[in-house]
């Protein structure tokens, strides 16, 4: 699978500098704390176009089977691409700064006040607006593959395997991985 990011002399003058990604990515792990996927979904297509929707959901599939992260490795691989190891640092570094500062103090809070139930009252709400968020994404990346039916026949697949038949991940990427890669690489776009 090729995944052509930017092809063309135009879009790579509209490549986002080293400091730029820094930026969109510090930015991100400030707002998008605990549910990052979907706003990096918004800042990276919907208001930075520096991806379309099926270069990020084919981007974001590629960093998935990588160890780690999904969104800390798709913060490498845009900075990567687009301005090499600077850029894959710079990426990196602007979504794991603020966090990391931020689940420091956090922790240091928490010990102090965890049996208050107001504070336990907070982390439930956060945890609710954490899975919306993520539904909404979900529904976002469902719209592109919409016109192909084989991902989502693969997906279907995947999650009858995993969340009601109980079979080991493993296994079942082992085989349903390959399907898919060959669903897509013999059928035509």
């Amino acid at each position: 699978m090729t995944t052509e990011i930017a092809s063309t002399a135009d879009d790579l003058a509209a490549a986002p500098s080293t400091r730029e990604l820094f930026t969109g990515f510090l930015a991100l792990g400030l707002i998008g704390f605990g549910g990052v996927l979907p706003l990096a979904h918004r800042m990276i297509v919907e208001q930075r176009r520096w991806l379309d929707g099926r270069q990020f959901s084919e981007l974001l599939g590629l960093c998935q089977f990588l160890p780690g992260g999904n969104i800390i490795n798709l913060s490498v691989a845009i900075g990567l691409h687009f301005r090499g190891i600077p850029g894959a640092l710079a990426s990196l570094l602007g979504l794991i700064a603020a966090p990391s500062v931020i689940v420091v103090a956090l922790g240091v809070l928490y010990q102090h006040f965890q049996h208050d139930a107001a504070i336990n009252h907070v982390f439930a709400g956060l945890a609710a607006a954490a899975s919306g968020l993520l539904i909404s994404m979900a529904l976002k990346m469902l719209v592109p593959l919409l016109k192909k039916p084989m991902p989502l026949i693969v997906a279907a697949l995947f999650f009858i395997a995993i969340a009601l038949l109980r079979l080991p991940l493993l296994p079942t990427m082992l085989v349903l991985a390959p399907l898919g890669v060959l669903m897509i690489w013999k059928l035509p776009s």
